[in-house]
């Protein structure tokens, strides 16, 4: 596929408005540091060849950083750079392999209606027509004695067959024909090339026969064949949207957000959110919708959208796309568009942050799928050549048969419709999965990594006590000014227990992962955080309770004691985890849990303290390193690093439904008593994965023995083509229901 290349100078007109800067923003889900992102609709979408070719667009077009498929809504997400390619160009690409865009310039409004449907419902009409009418030609053929009928009637129902098989072959089978021979252009041998060769070779064998007077020809096969196929092709079509596990917003991420009404700040549901709405974006918070800037400084981290860790500056007023972090102080956003959960998820799954993860079944699949085309061709070719020599009359069926009945589709949809399936169950029941292959990933993992605070702990419950100097109201009213700022748990843990008060303005907020905050207030320099932060000291102490110290214009005052409480249920499912799995805890704070943690993960030197973000990172990647296969269970927030080099990373939310975009998978704070079973479930996943290879593998192997031995028609072969790709998804998707209702999920 390196060797594809594109001709960039044959270039229409027809896609000239797309250079039109209005349209453009219409269709962007997103723009910024040089690099897009938007969605087609692509109606020819229909099989697994579809899927691997669109998901390599960026051998075509050197510009296309990254393109994935939505099988069952025929949709196509691509990443972009500005520089190097654009919105026409990849349109005219996308038309020259023949998947071409439908362009909805009122996409805002969802307007799903398609011509395409129609046209493919005509398709079948005018299939089944000439099917029929041929059959009542051939009926002689079918009869004892056929052989008798007089060559001029034959002549004649043969000339009739020949006038009605010509829409068939020439407008009802033409996606398959443009598909194929648009694909060679490109080097590309695609899933339609084998069906175009069989439909080529019973009509022009079928004709031979017509007009040199040797019989009245396979017309009858022929269009019974495309009738078939184009049924199979409506009734995928509509098993797979019966079947979807597509996921909107309002059941994916538990995100929340803050929300200023009348002056008071709310926190609110995403799917409450309405445009006009004025919400509040903390430091590392993330933005849940196209929006205004109209109070602070925005600082906005996109590296989880485009790859590049350099934040841009926002000022009062510009635009902001969804999906950035801000980085410092607290900013107030004005929303423009509705929330789109499933466009969030599909901008931070177009970064492949993670890229050097092992290899999945799906990558595997994809690869056989991708010579699975070249083999077809070659055993079709030797089974007509035998047949040749043995039997000259079989030749014609055997070939088209083989053709026909082969196909990868159900081994390529076993993955995607059983994880689909795994992911909509896990949904339902408080757990939320980025992408499919996250099922594969936790069905393999043997080592789990546990964060403290905020991941075993509730942080909406810690208490703080105050050790030190007595402060006054104003300095409490600074120190809440300030952390109300972040969204670290602790800092949550302050805002609650210290009396509200009218806010101060924050200048120079900085928030120090794993550290602390440091802040101005009327040129009142405020640091708080650990001890070393912030009185440069890192003394021992035999604590009870976690330390947030406090310094003040560069006097110590003392610091809070942040008693932990921990999650209902934690001794049982840590306990049970370690049954399976080598247990670790990694954490920010002192270890003044140590004595309590032990009992639960049994090894002292898997008890890891005092531990910052860096730390945490390497730790993941020295077990990586020992062959290890790594779940990490985190906040989100000073774990970002680590839950992104883990294996699987696993962010808890937490009240604000705090969330980072590092993990691959939330667990609501309420599912956490379910997290063994929730791992569990993916090995069973796993287990229908391999049966529906086995069943798709046996479909194969029989339907072309019977092919290659002659003994299936081409009509027989495409009513079982289809079927076999509905019957393994039908498998895969009601195995993992009853499975899930036999595993009883807490939610369920």
């Amino acid at each position: 596929m390196s060797g594809i290349k594109v001709d960039v100078h044959k270039t229409s007109d027809k896609y000239a408005y797309l250079d039109d800067e209005e349209i453009k923003h219409g269709i962007l889900d997103f723009s910024d540091s040089g690099i897009s992102k938007f969605s087609f609709f692509i109606p020819s979408i229909h099989c697994s060849s579809c899927i691997w070719l669109l998901e390599n667009l960026k051998t075509m077009d050197e510009g296309i950083l990254f393109s994935s498929v939505n099988f069952t809504k025929k949709e196509v997400f691509i990443t972009f750079s500005d520089s190097k390619t654009s919105i026409r160009r990849i349109a005219e690409l996308l038309e020259s392999i023949h998947y071409i865009p439908e362009i909805r310039l009122d996409k805002t409004e969802d307007n799903t209606e398609s011509k395409t449907g129609k046209d493919l419902i005509i398709k079948i009409g005018i299939a089944g027509f000439s099917f029929m009418n041929i059959m009542l030609y051939n009926f002689p053929e079918y009869l004892p004695g056929g052989d008798l009928l007089e060559s001029f009637m034959e002549q004649f129902l043969g000339l009739m067959s020949f006038i009605l098989v010509l829409p068939v072959v020439f407008y009802c089978s033409n996606d398959y024909f443009l598909s194929a021979i648009k694909n060679l252009k490109k080097g590309i041998i695609n899933i339609d090339l084998p069906i175009a060769l069989g439909i080529t070779t019973l009509f022009l064998q079928s004709s031979w026969m017509i007009f040199f007077g040797s019989g009245i020809g396979y017309m009858d096969s022929l269009t019974g064949l495309v009738f078939f196929l184009l049924i199979g092709k409506w009734y995928q079509s509509k098993t797979y949207q019966a079947l979807s596990f597509e996921r909107t917003y309002k059941s994916f991420f538990p995100v929340a957000v803050t929300r200023i009404i009348k002056g008071l700040e709310t926190v609110a549901p995403l799917k409450d959110l309405k445009v006009g709405d004025i919400i509040v974006i903390k430091n590392q918070e993330l933005i849940p919708a196209d929006s205004t800037l109209i109070k602070g400084t925005g600082n906005i981290d996109y590296s989880f959208v485009t790859g590049e860790s350099f934040p841009v500056i926002k000022n009062e007023g510009n635009h902001v796309f969804a999906g950035g972090r801000q980085i410092g102080s607290r900013i107030e956003m004005q929303v423009e568009k509705e929330v789109d959960q499933s466009k969030l998820t599909l901008l931070w799954n177009q970064y492949n942050a993670n890229s050097d993860r092992k290899e999945g079944l799906e990558t595997i699949i994809n690869k056989v799928s991708r010579y699975f085309t070249i083999i077809i061709l070659a055993i079709a070719t030797l089974a007509a050549i035998a047949w040749l020599i043995m039997d000259a009359s079989k030749a014609v069926f055997a070939f088209t048969a083989v053709l026909i009945i082969a196909c990868p589709c159900a081994l390529a949809l076993t993955i995607p419709f059983t994880f689909g399936g795994t992911m909509r169950w896990f949904g339902r029941s408080g757990f939320y999965l980025k992408k499919a292959n996250v099922v594969e990933g936790l069905s393999k993992i043997d080592t789990i990594v546990f964060d403290k605070t905020g991941t075993i702990t509730l942080s909406a419950e810690m208490n703080a006590s105050w050790v030190g100097d007595p402060m006054s109201e104003q300095e409490l009213s600074m120190i809440r000014s300030i952390t109300r700022h972040s969204a670290h748990p602790i800092s949550r843990a302050l805002t609650l227990n210290i009396k509200e008060s009218e806010p101060y303005e924050i200048e120079n907020f900085q928030e120090l992962p794993g550290l602390g905050i440091s802040a101005f207030i009327k040129d009142i320099k405020i640091n708080l955080g650990s001890e070393k932060f912030v009185t440069g000291k890192d003394i021992e102490k035999d604590s009870s309770a976690s330390r947030v110290y406090i310094n003040i214009n560069n006097i110590n005052k003392g610091y809070f004691n942040i008693h932990n409480r921990y999650r209902e249920g934690m001794d049982e499912v840590i306990s049970r985890l370690g049954e399976k799995f080598e247990l670790h805890l990694l954490s920010g704070d002192n270890d003044s849990e140590r004595e309590r943690l032990l009992p639960l993960f049994l090894d002292n030197s898997h008890l890891n303290f005092n531990q910052s973000p860096g730390q945490k990172l390497e730790y993941i990647k020295n077990l990586k390193q020992q062959g290890k296969m790594v779940l990490m269970i985190g906040d989100g927030l000073n774990d970002a690093g680590a839950l992104n080099e883990s294996d699987v990373g696993i962010s808890i939310a937490d009240d604000i439904f705090q969330f980072s975009p590092a993990c691959d998978a939330i667990l609501e704070s309420t599912s956490f008593s379910s997290l063994y079973k929730l791992i569990s479930f993916s090995k069973k996943s796993m287990n229908v994965v391999y049966v529906s290879f086995g069943i798709s593998f046996l479909y194969n192997v029989v339907g072309i023995g019977f092919a290659v031995g002659g003994s299936l028609s081409p009509v027989i072969a495409a009513i079982l083509m289809p079927l076999s790709s509905v019957s393994v998804v039908s498998f895969a998707t009601l195995s993992i229901s009853f499975l899930v209702r036999k595993a009883k999920f807490h939610k369920l």
